[in-house]
């Protein structure tokens, strides 16, 4: 119910990393305006639509705002046989790439970026799912 999952795994832009303002290229924006996808060239605009793009819908708020797009690696809470975490906004491998994204209800935003145990849960169902482990820390 706080969940919002991808239905497939989906690297919109290669190599892109989080900045201010987004350019996309023809191809994909001829792809988004297909799937009937608003261009959104914020800062994590990319990522929103690799979401969208992805196979789902951003769950909305009451108050008809969209659920937060999580990335599920942020550079937080790395595994204990590791001392780094990937930070998915630094990588262009990752940025993108929906199976390491989440829409999360604010309550569930909140508890993934202040607990770690909540955090390792969602990544290992993005394992699951996509077998999506950017750290290679996960065994199926």
């Amino acid at each position: 119910m706080f969940v919002s999952w991808p239905k497939r795994k989906l690297l919109l832009l290669p190599g892109v990393t989080r900045i201010l303002q987004h350019q996309y290229p023809p191809d994909v924006k001829q792809q988004l305006r297909d799937a009937g996808i608003t261009l959104n060239g914020l800062s994590n605009g990319p990522a929103i639509c690799s979401f969208l793009l992805a196979g789902d819908v951003q769950a909305l708020r009451e108050t008809g705002k969209g659920w937060n797009i999580h990335h599920i690696y942020d550079g937080k809470f790395p595994h204990p046989k590791s001392t780094t975490a990937t930070h998915a906004i630094k990588e262009g491998q990752y940025f993108s790439e929906a199976a390491g994204l989440v829409a999360l209800h604010p309550v569930a935003d909140a508890v993934a970026d202040e607990f770690s145990e909540f955090a390792w849960w969602i990544r290992e169902e993005a394992y699951k799912r996509f077998e999506f482990d950017p750290d290679h820390v996960l065994v199926k």
